[in-house]
């Protein structure tokens, strides 16, 4: 009677030439799957280094945003400031010469 793994080249028997094509394959395989687990692992570290990025721009653009409401809300406080006064005139030209600058982007914009 002869031992299983000793030459016998059935179903569940290792022969000698076929356990090192089997052992080549394994370790190919092997191979691609470390680079695709490198690759997925750069991957994921570029995108959580992307997500800081836009999140530290995001931010920044919120305190942007934060200083122009201010700028805005000083402005419309001077307008406000202007018509309680007898300046009504001066505010009334303010207004005209603010629709006068938008209909002229207005129509720029139209024929480009």
């Amino acid at each position: 009677m002869r031992r299983a793994g000793l030459g016998e080249g059935g179903p569940g028997h290792y022969v000698a030439s076929g356990y090192s094509v089997h052992e080549e394959e394994n370790e190919q395989l092997r191979e691609g799957l470390r680079a695709k687990v490198g690759a997925l692992k750069s991957l994921s570290i570029e995108i959580g280094t992307e997500v800081r990025v836009q999140n530290q721009l995001l931010s920044d653009m919120d305190s942007d945003f934060d200083s122009t409401g201010g700028l805005l809300g000083a402005t419309i406080g001077r307008v406000k400031r202007l018509s309680r006064g007898s300046q009504t005139k001066l505010l009334c030209y303010m207004l005209l010469f603010c629709f006068f600058v938008f209909f002229v982007l207005y129509w720029f914009m139209k024929l480009r």
